[in-house]
């Protein structure tokens, strides 16, 4: 179910209804209450209908829905650990849909191009290959970059990637994870912790990135569906830059976390 439609569609007609009755029925219910006459011995009482009150009261509150969501930030869930240890499962993040261009809701037409996504950019997009389904992954190359990956070893643009060690991870809330290994990656001057896996699957190959398309990885390497397998996503399918967790819950497990919530994500 496609909420932004539902919040469009819900907008466009409590405000039709609201501005229907404003224009051709609201001046006449005035005038009836106005001039005191009498029905059945009682006076006359300025009374809106039910639905116009309805629209009247839902329309203002929509529309702030509607135009933050679309234009500003808009929340969403972490619901695997592709991007672990960065984000985990049951994260709830914010996205600042004003990073990469204002779109308009639905259609996705890009109204106002502001900035690009850049390398190390944690970013949400439409899976290519299901563009109702929203991923979320770490922008590793931008257009133009040739990318290089070996087991655990990545190159951008003939550079080898840096990887610092940094200790066992000892898992998350649910205890996924645990004892893989942790390592600072330093992504051309971004730095951020990736996780690896000794039995972890691998996935080789090269890439050169095309106009206005990006290579997307998740941190948790041996654990990511992402654009080593699927390819590259289009500037087209880019919802917007994830940079805040405001609320962690597993209700899997039903863990809550408040040391988490506040954090920013790099």
């Amino acid at each position: 179910m496609d909420f932004t439609l539902i919040l469009v569609l819900g907008t466009l007609i409590s405000g039709l209804i609201w501005l229907t009755d404003s224009l051709f029925f609201k001046k006449a219910r005035v005038r009836r209450a106005a001039t005191g006459v009498v029905a059945d011995g009682a006076p006359v009482v300025l009374h809106e209908p039910l639905l116009v009150d309805y629209a009247r009261s839902f329309f203002p509150i929509l529309l702030v829905v509607l135009v933050v969501r679309s234009f500003i930030v808009e929340p969403f869930r972490i619901p695997s650990g592709s991007l672990m240890p960065t984000l985990l499962v049951g994260d709830f993040i914010l996205v600042n849909k004003f990073s990469y261009g204002l779109r308009l809701p639905v259609l996705d037409t890009k109204i106002l191009p502001t900035w690009e996504p850049k390398r190390g950019d944690i970013a949400v997009f439409r899976y290519p290959n299901d563009p109702k389904i929203d991923y979320i992954k770490r922008v590793i190359g931008v257009p133009g970059d040739h990318i290089r990956v070996e087991g655990n070893k990545l190159w951008v643009n003939g550079t080898p990637i840096t990887e610092t060690y940094v200790g066992v991870y000892p898992g998350d809330d649910g205890m996924r994870m645990a004892g893989a290994t942790v390592y600072r990656e330093n992504l051309l001057g971004v730095k951020h912790d990736v996780l690896f896996e000794k039995d972890g699957y691998e996935k080789n190959g090269e890439w050169v990135v095309p106009p206005h398309e990006y290579f997307m990885m998740g941190d948790n390497r041996d654990n990511s569906n992402d654009s080593r397998y699927w390819g590259f996503v289009p500037e087209a399918n880019l919802v917007g830059k994830a940079f805040m967790i405001w609320l962690h819950w597993d209700w899997k497990d039903g863990k809550f976390d408040a040391s988490r919530i506040g954090k920013g994500i790099h």
